[in-house]
């Protein structure tokens, strides 16, 4: 295609010179465009889009605290896919992973052993369980991605140590998100806190840009070396959802194609939040306690 030089006529058929006429506005949009991306074709989010994630992450939380109010002995995790489902619906919203990449329900269940991708069905759960729940939804064209793992009724001492183990691995990480920190901070912080306390991290599956797709640039590992890989800044839009295991972090996926599970069969636990990098720290755009 032949460049337009400033002294052509305008292609926009004004008859004017381009100097005259289009290209003081196509410098500008070139020019935001450019601020728009920003390394590894990550897009930088603008004030509208960032206020569309924020909406969804609403319907996100809201979400999970329905559920949490239905935890209890005896219901099924297919019980848990029809609250998620239903309610998404009801707010004129998607669940993204229905049919993402032939995924066959609206959410994931991961009990247990369960690292993730677990695929609601019968199971019952038991007094003493731990359940994860990994909710997206997509409003208005806008994605928002969060999880927390429950206890069903009664947790063990095992159970309590690997919640409170990722709970506080997702607090850490997100602490170390501000502009100028990278993204090794985050997992320099997530991995020296669970190694600490003898536990692990899952490096097969990490953190993803999220807001305008279900899985955008950036990844975001949850193990690193600090002051080491891309540095953050405003406006980079992206989950950090720490796996925390019990015992090993080895995994191995499931004749279903998607449940992964430990191992060795020890527990595993997982907190997530969808954030955005402000002028000074984060936002979190799907917000829960992490008390």
């Amino acid at each position: 295609m032949n460049k337009t030089g400033r002294n052509d006529l305008c292609p926009c058929g004004s008859g004017k010179k381009y100097k005259n006429c289009c290209m003081i506005k196509d410098q500008a949009l070139k020019q935001n465009q450019t601020k728009r991306y920003y390394r590894q074709n990550i897009i930088l989010k603008t004030p509208e889009e960032i206020e569309g994630i924020r909406k969804a992450g609403r319907l996100v939380v809201e979400t999970l605290d329905l559920v949490e109010s239905k935890i209890r002995p005896g219901i099924t995790t297919d019980y848990i896919n029809n609250i998620v489902h239903e309610h998404t619906i009801k707010n004129n919203a998607i669940p993204a992973p229905l049919n993402y990449k032939g995924f066959p329900k609206s959410v994931c269940t991961s009990v247990n052993s369960v690292i993730c991708h677990g695929i609601p069905g019968s199971y019952i759960l038991k007094d003493g369980d731990i359940v994860n729940v990994d909710i997206t939804s997509i409003l208005n064209g806008y994605y928002a991605d969060a999880s927390k793992t429950f206890f069903v009724g009664t947790p063990s001492k095992q159970a309590a140590k690997i919640v409170s183990v990722a709970k506080e691995c997702l607090k850490r990480g997100l602490l170390m998100v501000k502009p100028g920190n990278t993204l090794g901070d985050i997992g320099w912080a997530i991995q020296s806190f669970a190694e600490s306390n003898g536990c692990s991290v899952v490096r097969d599956f990490v953190g993803h840009g999220v807001g305008l797709e279900f899985h955008e640039p950036p990844q975001v590992a949850h193990t690193g070396r600090r002051g080491h890989g891309l540095p953050l800044v405003e406006n980079m839009v992206f989950t950090i959802e720490p796996m925390i295991n019990l015992g090993r972090a080895s995994l191995r996926i499931l004749e279903d194609g998607w449940t992964a599970v430990t191992i060795d069969g020890s527990l595993s636990a997982q907190f997530e939040q969808t954030i955005v990098v402000t002028k000074n720290g984060y936002e979190s755009l799907t917000p829960f306690p992490l008390e």
